[in-house]
């Protein structure tokens, strides 16, 4: 006997074949007695396959669409990812570029900075040369301004002496002129002195001091209060022409030395 199972998906093939021995009826009687259990277990392994068959038909359709969505899901993640980053990559392009202007704007304002501070520089120089040239020229002249101003001195020491003095004098009078107790003729005197003196001394006579005291003596009748005990407190045209004359001693001073280096 002979049972055909090539594909255990196809079904099986019941080619039974009796023995070909020569044993008479037992032998059949033995091969079909095998035949039942023999077909029995070729059917079960028939239905077995075309079951397995079909499980795994499914899970490798499930694990198909498994992978499929799987893959699906990292396309669009990787699609996403990409996205972000050239979204990312613009970002960065656009503040890079921002930052080169800002650098390339620095450059050309410390370029500009250092030229004109190079132009400064060179003019700076030129001035110095030009005065130190000036002071090369100038310094013949500055020795004999020295000289001529030293001159001058002697005469302006001189001429504030001769205001202190007038500057006593006419305290002295003013104090003379607001006391009750103290007699006219004082005053008068010290006036009439005052007077000589402006038109005799040769300091007094240059800067003119008879014409002030003059107005001094008719219009300066100032007074402190009863009780003021600081003379200088009194008079108040007369601080003015000293002071005027101050003015005119330190005038005359540089007016010489001018007049005397010009002459030169």
């Amino acid at each position: 006997m002979y049972i055909s199972m090539n594909n255990l998906n196809d079904p099986p093939n019941w080619n039974i074949r009796p023995n070909s021995r020569a044993d008479g009826g037992d032998g059949s009687r033995w091969n079909y007695a095998l035949l039942v259990p023999m077909l029995g277990l070729a059917a079960f392994r028939w239905i077995w396959s075309r079951e397995s068959q079909k499980e795994i038909e499914k899970e490798r359709e499930a694990y198909r669409q498994r992978t499929a969505a799987f893959q699906r899901d990292l396309e669009a993640k990787y699609h996403a990812v990409i996205s972000e980053n050239r979204r990312a990559v613009a970002h960065l392009s656009l503040e890079l570029e921002k930052e080169q202007n800002r650098t390339t704007s620095y450059r050309e304002a410390l370029i500009s900075q250092g030229r004109k501070l190079v132009e400064e520089k060179k003019l700076l120089e030129q001035e110095r040369a030009q005065v130190m040239q000036e002071k090369r020229q100038l310094q013949p002249l500055r020795s004999t301004y020295l000289s001529f101003l030293e001159k001058e001195e002697d005469w302006q020491r001189r001429a504030r002496l001769v205001l202190k003095e007038f500057e006593d004098a006419l305290t002295e009078r003013q104090s003379i002129y607001c006391s009750l107790l103290l007699p006219r003729s004082r005053r008068l005197d010290i006036e009439k002195r005052l007077l000589v003196r402006a038109s005799t001394d040769p300091v007094a006579a240059d800067l003119h001091m008879a014409a002030g005291l003059t107005d001094i003596f008719k219009h300066d009748t100032y007074c402190g209060d009863v009780w003021n005990t600081n003379r200088r407190q009194n008079g108040r045209l007369m601080w003015l022409y000293l002071k005027y004359w101050e003015l005119i001693v330190e005038l005359k001073k540089y007016k010489a030395v001018e007049k005397a280096i010009l002459e030169k």
